[in-house]
């Protein structure tokens, strides 16, 4: 059985929170807290319940991605999933358009189930109340929370760590998280029929990896503010597309810096493990997936000049198709087509990183390190796709940092 510390210690803990959220929702003998290296990561504070310890084996998403053909209402992409249709999108509200990090679809989306009442509330991430540098699990009952929590926020989070509270309490409510979020709330709803009750939307956006709060610091670092206590006020992306990481001072100065050297220069240096082994970085769990549509040059590289927000939308089960129908008719989203085809030059990363997970996965096996249990993912096609010598390197490169890491450790 997989324990959290043998999860934590294999490299495979995504700080998700569910296997705190799968407790006793009064007081779970697991609590999530900020590592020194700038991660989340659980605590066992006593005894794991043998209950609660085989869900955290059955369910955590670090260790299980698992498709389930039954499960499935849309034919099975091997890059992006499962897909009903594929457009593009963006936000009849102007100012939601900019305020967002990409079009603002999915908080359209948002603002259309608040407004409808199909929902009672959604929950989601957002900045924490203790620091603007820090992140917070957040509930939005209206368009003005949805519109202050709209942007991407590139820190940990633990979106589920309280679950069972919210299962718990009155209300449904829809669920925006990482892919890997998605995957353990879908999960857990095979085990606790309040999921389906309550939880009637999950929804999520394309993730290229969680970088630790200490990828944020380095970047104000960058911006020239050596004491992050400094900043009252700070924002990854978003008031623009792709638009600018912006750091407000205490003074009312600011400083910013480019997507492409903030995301590109910084960030994505650190990432967690796991996020480096992720089959499913497109939600392929979610009724929806947004992600950025980006436009690409003449070489199908993706441009990060500022121009007008634009989403790339994915439905990937029917109440999802109906539910972005809906919002279109309802004049919250504007949307054109787009071909499944065309996703690869808008997101080049994903499908790339899906097809080097086998050969990632070999060499943990080689260094003795516990797997994860990914199935019916077509990992075998999408590494053939990129070719022998190219996984080679990947398998190469990978064996060589986890043995780095052993030594380190």
């Amino acid at each position: 059985m997989r324990d959290i510390e043998s999860i934590k210690t294999a490299g495979l803990c995504l700080g998700c929170g569910l296997c705190a959220g799968v407790g006793d929702e009064r007081d779970s003998a697991i609590v999530m807290q900020d590592t020194p290296a700038g991660y989340r990561r659980p605590l066992a504070r006593r005894a794991v319940p043998a209950a609660q310890a085989s869900l955290i084996d059955a369910l955590c998403p670090g260790v299980n991605i698992v498709h389930r053909d039954q499960e499935d209402e849309a034919p099975y992409h091997p890059s992006w999933g499962p897909v009903l249709e594929s457009r593009e999108g963006w936000s009849t509200d102007d100012a939601l358009r900019r305020q967002a990090s990409s079009g603002g679809a999915l908080s359209s989306v948002l603002v259309h189930l608040l407004e409808t009442g199909a929902v009672d509330y959604v929950l989601q991430t957002g900045v924490s109340d203790a620091s603007p540098l820090r992140n917070a699990v957040a509930v939005s009952r209206g368009a003005h929370d949805v519109f202050v929590r709209a942007g991407s926020r590139y820190a940990p989070s633990s979106p589920l760590e309280d679950i069972a509270s919210r299962l718990a309490a009155p209300g449904r409510f829809a669920f925006v998280g990482k892919p890997c979020d998605v995957a353990g709330l879908r999960a857990l709803a095979r085990h606790d029929p309040r999921v389906a009750e309550k939880v009637p939307y999950m929804l999520a956006f394309m993730c290229a990896g969680v970088p630790s709060y200490r990828g944020t610091d380095a970047v104000l670092k960058a911006m020239g503010i050596d004491e992050p206590a400094a900043v009252v006020a700070f924002r990854y992306r978003g008031d623009g597309w792709p638009g600018y990481a912006t750091a407000t001072l205490a003074d009312g100065t600011t400083r910013t810096m480019d997507y492409n050297n903030s995301w590109g220069g910084i960030l994505n240096r650190h990432l967690q493990f796991r996020c480096k082994i992720c089959p499913d970085g497109s939600g392929e769990f979610a009724d929806i997936t947004f992600a950025d549509g980006w436009i690409c040059d003449e070489r199908g590289y993706p441009l990060f000049e500022e121009q007008d927000g634009r989403s790339l939308v994915l439905t990937r089960t029917r109440k999802g198709e109906a539910l972005l129908r809906d919002a279109i008719d309802a004049g919250h989203i504007a949307v054109r087509p787009t071909s499944i085809d065309s996703i690869r030059q808008m997101q080049p990363f994903q499908t790339r990183r899906k097809g080097f997970v086998l050969s990632r996965l070999a060499a943990m096996l080689a260094v003795g390190r516990m797997p994860p249990r990914f199935r019916n993912l077509r990992l075998f096609r999408m590494m053939w796709t990129l070719g022998l010598r190219e996984n080679l390197r990947s398998y190469v490169g990978a064996q060589r940092r986890l043995l780095a890491k052993r030594r380190q450790d």
